[in-house]
């Protein structure tokens, strides 16, 4: 069964203490308006590749990827076909690692601009 998937997001996990001036920077960097969600956990800031900032624990400091699918089970077997591995699962999305160590979630369709720049998968 096919399948569609793409990168949506990429996020800037900020711990509590750096969070403001972390959204304050990409804001300016990018001359994007921040959208920012309620309880100050997630700053959008929108556009064709939407960047976010996390207010995130102090271990997940850096940076990940958000891949957006219309079926996360078979999106996640693929990319463990191509060497990514399974760290762990939250609600309806899995965190993910590259062969390489990089962090990332594949989570279900989110944002309004699906499904403009997906690739099908057989």
């Amino acid at each position: 069964m096919s399948h569609q998937s793409r990168i949506c997001a990429v996020f800037f996990d900020a711990q509590a203490s750096t969070y403001e001036a972390t959204c304050a920077f990409w804001s300016a960097a990018l001359g994007r308006e921040p959208v920012p969600e309620t309880g100050n956990k997630y700053t959008t800031l929108p556009g064709d590749l939407e960047i976010v900032i996390q207010n995130a624990k102090p271990e997940h400091d850096g940076m990940h990827l958000d891949m957006e699918t219309d079926n996360v089970e078979a999106e996640v077997a693929r990319l463990e076909a191509l060497g990514a591995r399974i760290k762990y699962k939250i609600k309806d999305w899995v965190v993910m690692e590259a062969p390489g160590g990089h962090a990332f979630c594949v989570v279900p369709v989110y944002t309004d601009t699906w499904p403009a720049s997906t690739t099908t998968w057989d």
